[in-house]
């Protein structure tokens, strides 16, 4: 045996194996992601709740309320599914500071967020909220349940004490992986409250179903919905279905029906950190008809 060829085999392992890492990009978060001098800043509270609807249940849930709220002016409403993933100051995302910088650059509009993390069978909750039992049922299901939990019994309770928007086009909401389709599912279900959704690594997959939107997307009357998806080719491949290949497929049916939408991949894998990097941008776009509007109306006067 050539005594070179285990060096050799060593040598082509090494580079095929920095070939393969290096097809995943390096994503970075940008200045609208870490607080910035003279931004006012919003405060964070955190709640308790046990559920009417998904009985037996009980979860956690935080509210932002940005420092340019004014209890005399109707506020916009961003939920966030996974909601301790969003709000985490030091995780991917960090949606306080990000709503922080972009409220302060009129960005966005002045709005409220809710925080929602999923379900559990027992007061005392996981120390990691994703294993919750009812996560699944909660967000994997495409029927209306989930979205009746948000506006009959969660937002109602953030309304008792801050003046919302009624105004679906005022009304966003996020999520990531399951949580991801179940924010496409809340809007799906009820364009008339929730006209904005932004999915990151959605799970369009057949885990309960969700793989028959791209042709439901296609089959249906278009609805009055603004869609941002995020996804990476690196994302799951699993028996539940290939989640780049899905995002895709939602992409292609909501440019055939002539959505307002944005499809946005990279090179990353199951987690937030492509999403967290390219939040302050996805956010921009949309509220951008809302933001827009505004400044037209300013110009006017």
């Amino acid at each position: 045996m050539n005594l070179l060829q285990p060096a050799m085999w060593l040598c082509c392992l090494l580079l095929s194996t920095s070939l393969l890492h290096a097809q995943e990009e390096t994503y970075s978060l940008g200045p609208d992601s870490y607080p910035q001098p003279d931004v006012p800043k919003g405060t964070v509270s955190k709640h308790f709740w046990e559920s009417s609807l998904y009985k037996g249940t009980f979860r956690e849930y935080y509210l932002y309320v940005p420092a340019q709220y004014d209890p005399k002016k109707p506020a916009a409403l961003m939920v966030f599914q996974d909601g301790h993933a969003y709000v985490k100051p030091e995780g991917d995302f960090r949606v306080p500071t990000v709503f922080d910088n972009l409220i302060h650059q009129k960005g966005m509009p002045v709005t409220i967020g809710l925080f929602v993390n999923p379900g559990n069978f027992q007061a005392e909750l996981p120390e990691n909220p994703f294993r919750s039992g009812n996560r699944s049922s909660e967000y994997d299901e495409l029927s209306d349940r989930y979205v009746t939990f948000l506006t009959e019994e969660l937002i109602p309770e953030v309304a008792k004490q801050y003046n919302l928007s009624e105004d679906p086009r005022m009304h966003a909401i996020c999520g990531l992986s399951s949580g991801g389709i179940c924010a496409f599912t809340a809007a799906w279900q009820r364009p008339d409250y929730f006209h904005k959704v932004l999915s990151h690594i959605g799970s369009f997959t057949n885990i309960r179903g969700g793989h028959v939107y791209p042709y439901l997307i296609r089959s249906t009357p278009k609805k009055d919905i603004k869609v941002f998806l995020q996804d990476g080719s690196n994302d799951l491949d699993n028996l539940f279905g290939n989640w780049w290949l899905a995002n895709l497929q939602m992409e292609a049916a909501l440019k055939y029906k002539g959505y307002d939408y944005q499809f946005v991949g990279g090179t990353g894998g199951h987690n937030g950190k492509h999403g967290g990097a390219i939040l302050p941008a996805s956010l921009r776009w949309l509220w951008s008809d809302v933001t827009e509007e505004a400044g037209t109306s300013e110009s006017k006067r």
